[in-house]
């Protein structure tokens, strides 16, 4: 494929902090815990970077909010933000760099430091309601959930428990993760009783506000054993911006994100992926609500559209099922550090791939997908990242 990111960049170490509520740490300190793992993953020191990426919504003005905690030494540092998918822009900057020829080791980190703004949900966002977007987040993702309902003729008991066993799954998974935020398992009736947010989510439907940071050593495939026998390649990037004609209609389709379909058959066409179902070997998606998860089942072809419940309640995404969604325990049980989490859900396939996942670990994976969906669901930027051994 002409211009095709696919198996010309290895990332050869990663590293990722604890997600939490961390009044102890400052954004510096969470991005050298971070770095300081991935040097010491790929075997290399902050010499050997030759430019760095650095994604973050809210947290870090320009370049400097990583040279400075990092004391890098007169290299190009960038600092990008592209909504929720800001760490694959990080990623996505640093893999074309090397590809492109213009460095060889590059640096990419996302972060964000978040519970120190004191706000509920993420800063700003409680004065949503007031303004032209006239619905918070949680109300927006409701509605998705009562149209994907009413268009495949589900009651709300029978939508509301598929959803609940969407959060039951990844808590489970959570559960076994220790740089999990929130490390519980539940059931499927703390779920379908919890406290109502936006009805039919429930707070067990929605995940939560962290602090967090992740970051990756990205090399040239060509030289990348030099580092470690065991690389993680990059087979493919996509970002896909919607033109946000969703805000404009009355009649928006809220039981799909076309954004998320579309950039999934760019991400399969560069990766050679004729048949996702299938040859993805395990997915880490932005589940900020449940019902954002069971849809994006369907975007990217992992179910068929309107069937997601059937895979669901088969265990098809379950950690020993055919294709464990959210392995990790996904943004319900890390939290949406925005910067952070597209990173974070690299860190978990690599791990996978390198057999490093401990009791979570998938039996013999070969692709992983990480997907991050920002903004409304009607007028979204999503980001596709696929890496595999």
């Amino acid at each position: 494929m002409t211009g095709s990111i696919k198996d010309r960049v290895a990332i050869v170490g990663m590293g990722c902090t604890k997600f939490g509520e961390l009044w102890d740490k400052g954004p510096g300190e969470l991005i050298i815990d971070a770095v300081t793992e991935a040097y010491e993953d790929a075997g290399v020191t902050s010499k050997d970077i030759q430019a760095a990426w650095v994604g973050t919504l809210f947290s870090g003005m320009g370049g400097r909010s990583l040279s400075e905690p990092l004391k890098l030494q007169y290299i190009p540092v960038t600092r990008v933000e592209n909504a929720c998918g800001s760490g694959h822009e990080a990623i996505r900057g640093a893999a074309y760099a090397i590809a492109a020829g213009i460095c060889d080791v590059a640096l990419a980190v996302g972060f964000e430091k978040l519970k120190d703004e004191g706000a509920s949900g993420l800063p700003g966002m409680e004065n949503r309601s007031n303004t032209h977007y006239q619905s918070t987040p949680p109300g927006m993702f409701a509605m998705m959930a009562t149209n994907y309902f009413n268009r495949y003729g589900l009651s709300p008991e029978v939508g509301k428990t598929m959803l609940a066993k969407i959060s039951v799954k990844s808590h489970k998974n959570g559960l076994l993760n220790p740089k999990a935020h929130f490390r519980r398992e539940l059931t499927i009736e703390q779920v379908l009783t919890a406290p109502i947010i936006a009805w039919p989510l429930g707070l067990f439907d929605c995940c939560g506000v962290s602090d967090g940071a992740a970051a990756a050593i990205l090399t040239r495939a060509d030289i990348a054993k030099k580092f470690r026998p065991d690389p993680v390649y990059i087979k493919a990037l996509q970002i896909c911006a919607s033109p946000t004609s969703g805000r404009m209609t009355s009649d928006y389709d809220f039981t799909h994100v076309e954004e998320a379909y579309r950039g999934g058959v760019a991400a399969y066409k560069e990766a050679g992926i004729k048949q996702p179902r299938k040859e993805i070997s395990m997915a880490e998606v932005h589940d900020c609500f449940s019902i954002t998860e069971a849809v994006t089942m369907e975007d990217l072809q992992f179910s068929k559209r309107g069937k997601v419940k059937e895979d669901i309640d088969a265990g098809f995404f379950e950690l020993t099922g055919a294709l464990p969604v959210q392995p990790d325990g996904g943004l319900k049980c890390f939290g949406h550090p925005v910067g952070a989490s597209g990173i974070r859900m690299v860190y978990e396939l690599y791990l996978q791939l390198l057999g490093r996942a401990d009791k979570r670990q998938i039996k013999n994976p070969k692709l992983g997908l990480a997907h991050n969906m920002g903004n409304e669901p009607y007028a979204p930027v999503v980001s596709i990242c696929i890496v595999g051994l």
